[in-house]
C-alpha cells in the first residue's frame, strides 16, 4: 500500500515539475536566455519520462474508452466540485488573480468535459473523432475545434492567443 501511495505522490511531483520547468523555460526565453530555456525544457522532458514510468507502474493507462471515462469523471469533478469551492475561498480572501485563474479553469473544464463526453460516445460506436483542427487559448486554456475564434469566449483574448495543436 505504501508503494502505491508513493507512486501517486511521485507521479504528481514529476508532473508538476514538468509544467513548472516549461513555465520557467518560457520566462528564460523572454529574458533572452535561450540555453537556460533549453535546459529547463530538457529537464521537463525528463520529468515526463519519470511521470509516465510511474503511471505505467500504477497501471494507470487503460483502454482509450476507460481513459476517456476517467477524463470525463475528472473534468466533471473539477467544474462541479473543486473549482466552485476554490472560487468561493478566493472571493472571501480578495485574491483577484487566483479568482480569475480559477474561473477561467472552471469554464474550460466544462468545455473539456463536453469534448471528452462526445469522444466517448463516438468511440462507443466504434469510431474515432472526425479529422478537425484543434486550438488552445494560451491565456485561459480554452479548447476549440475547427478554427480559432476572433475572440476567446472564456477570457476575451484575441485570435492570436490560440495555438493550433498538432
Amino acid at each position: 500500500m505504501a508503494t502505491s501511495n508513493n507512486l501517486q505522490e511521485a507521479f504528481a511531483g514529476e508532473s508538476q515539475a514538468n509544467r513548472k520547468y516549461l513555465a520557467f523555460a518560457k520566462k528564460a526565453e523572454t529574458e533572452g536566455y535561450g540555453q537556460i530555456a533549453k535546459l529547463f525544457r530538457a529537464a521537463a522532458a525528463a520529468e515526463t519520462v519519470h511521470a509516465n514510468a510511474h503511471m505505467r507502474a500504477m497501471n494507470g493507462i487503460k483502454t482509450t474508452a476507460e481513459n476517456l471515462q476517467e477524463a470525463v469523471t475528472g473534468e466533471e469533478f473539477e467544474f462541479k466540485n473543486m473549482y466552485p469551492g476554490f472560487i468561493e475561498e478566493a472571493e472571501k480572501e480578495g485574491a483577484k488573480t487566483a479568482l480569475l485563474s480559477f474561473k477561467n479553469a472552471m469554464a474550460v473544464e466544462q468545455v473539456h468535459y463536453s469534448l471528452y463526453l462526445s469522444a466517448l460516445e463516438t468511440l462507443k460506436k466504434g469510431d474515432d473523432l472526425p479529422a478537425t483542427k484543434m486550438y488552445v487559448c494560451n491565456v485561459c486554456g480554452n479548447t476549440v475545434l475547427d478554427e480559432a475564434p476572433d475572440k476567446c469566449p472564456v477570457c476575451s483574448a484575441g485570435k492570436q492567443a490560440f495555438e493550433e495543436i498538432a
